[in-house]
């Protein structure tokens, strides 16, 4: 799969169609479209690019824009993630993220990809895939994910409103880590991409 930080090297708004305008609310929205839309990087099968017009978002929420406390796990093990193929992706768990949302504590994993580590621009790549509440009704059935940066300091800002689907999810060809049951958060996580409509 490529990772969203992939998507932004390289990407200008201002010239990926200068027919129609790029739809989208925020940053994040924007970049995204505009990726989905340019046929030379979009996950889209051709059918599906030639009726694109902007993949469907929750409206930003400030509330799931979150500062986690940040655990590191320097010692754990690599290990083989599985994905939507025969393909193996090896991880490892970078640390434990501690966080409220509305008020209510949670735990996610966050990772570290060894592919990733050895990829120039990527070294400090983190992958937070999660499930939960949305799945199987206004998001995608298996989760999403939400890229982040190793932090200076033991803090880590999330934001929820830039979790989008698994490449998987438009284009059964790419392969795509599934997401541990783990890493679940009992609420309905209404930010970020919503579930495709073809």
């Amino acid at each position: 799969m490529r990772y969203f930080f992939m998507i932004l090297l390289g990407l200008s708004l201002s010239c990926s169609n200068s027919k129609t305008p790029i739809l989208g609310e925020t940053d994040f929205q924007k970049r995204l479209n505009a990726e989905f839309k340019d046929a030379s990087v979009s996950p889209l099968k051709a059918k599906d690019l030639k009726a694109f017009k902007g993949l469907d978002f929750f409206p930003f929420d400030s509330t799931f824009v979150v500062e986690a406390e940040l655990k590191r796990t320097p010692d754990s093990e690599w290990f083989s993630m599985k994905t939507t193929t025969d393909r193996i992706s090896k991880e490892r768990v970078f640390g434990i993220l501690s966080f409220k949302l509305k008020g209510q504590p949670y735990q996610l994993k966050v990772y570290q990809g060894e592919e990733n580590m050895n990829t120039e621009g990527l070294e400090d790549y983190l992958f937070l895939p999660f499930l939960d509440d949305t799945n199987g009704e206004s998001t995608y059935g298996g989760g999403r994910y939400v890229d982040l940066r190793i932090p200076d300091s033991e803090t880590i800002l999330i934001d929820f409103n830039t979790a989008y689907n698994p490449y998987c999810v438009y284009n059964e060809k790419f392969s795509c880590p599934i997401v541990p049951r783990s890493n679940y958060l009992d609420i309905e996580v209404t930010a970020g991409v919503k579930a495709f409509k073809k």
